[in-house]
């Protein structure tokens, strides 16, 4: 073996551990009796935010903006239907632009989250610490309560800083685990999604500014099999399944149907523990808390 190569397999081994010490999974998690699946729907309502950051045409900014106006009530609406509550990851800044409709779903008894302030996490720490700061405050003013969870990469030590006790935003395994951003320091639980079961990957045209050849614009049947298949799969081994969703994605007519006969079809298992994200973290933080090291 060359030493070219040797060094390669050192520190690949060497990563593999590093990632092994930040990393926790929990094992065999124990849900509340009766429950064989948790099912969180999550909603990123960023409307047109992430649009304006990235310069995008007022055609786009419609499309989001539309999201505000239009989608998000059909997306509480449906919850309402089904009974079910959701957890709404919410930019701070979308308190100002859309404020009945945070507040709407906060008195519906869905999970208000944070979202960063207006979708972007400050390279500069200090300037970091103040969109968090400003987030968290917008929100807690809004809801009268103050967010617990968010789907951001701010720096794990502020989150545990300011009281946050989850995250949603990495997918390093399927089911719920913690994650040390250093050895020894206090862990934050994730609770992973993916791409294959978020919404903007399958249905939103000219997503992060792609051209004509990278459109994704798919038939709301094959992201309906796609979805029943991934829930019936964790059903079957008894997990984990976060359904990630955009107001100014699905909110669209035809695409609120699909999830209305998909949500009606996982009602139809015994079994299937509909709740917000901070429902099952603080399930995770009671029955599995992380282990000390």
């Amino acid at each position: 073996m060359s030493q070219a190569l040797r060094r390669e397999i050192d520190e690949l081994a060497a990563a593999a551990q590093t990632f092994r010490a930040q990393h926790q999974p929990i094992a065999n998690l124990a849900y509340p009796a009766g429950t064989r699946l948790a099912v969180n729907l999550t909603v990123d309502f960023d409307a047109m935010l992430l649009r304006r950051l990235m310069n995008e045409t007022p055609m786009q900014l419609a499309k989001g903006e539309f999201g505000g106006r239009v989608g998000i009530w059909r997306l509480l609406e449906l919850f309402k239907s089904h009974q079910v509550k959701a957890t709404i990851f919410t930019p701070g800044r979308i308190c100002e632009l859309y404020p009945r409709a945070v507040q709407a779903a906060a008195r519906a008894g869905h999970e208000v989250g944070d979202h960063m302030w207006e979708h972007r996490v400050p390279d500069d720490p200090a300037l970091e610490r103040d969109h968090l700061t400003k987030a968290t405050a917008a929100l807690e003013r809004l809801t009268g309560k103050r967010p617990v969870g968010t789907r951001s990469w701010h720096t794990q030590k502020l989150l545990l800083e300011l009281g946050y006790i989850y995250n949603s935003h990495g997918h390093a395994y399927h089911n719920p685990y913690y994650v040390r951003a250093a050895p020894g320091e206090q862990p934050l639980l994730n609770l992973p999604f993916h791409y294959a079961i978020d919404d903007a990957m399958f249905f939103s045209f000219a997503w992060l500014g792609s051209g004509n050849a990278a459109q994704r614009i798919t038939d709301p049947d094959r992201v309906f099999a796609l979805w029943w298949n991934a829930f019936w799969q964790q059903y079957c081994a008894g997990g984990y399944l976060n359904v990630v969703v955009h107001p100014f994605v699905s909110g669209r007519a035809l695409r609120i149907a699909m999830l209305d006969r998909l949500i009606a079809r996982m009602k139809s298992l015994p079994g299937v523990w509909f709740c917000t994200c901070e429902d099952i973290a603080r399930h995770c933080l009671n029955v599995a808390p992380p282990a000390e090291v």
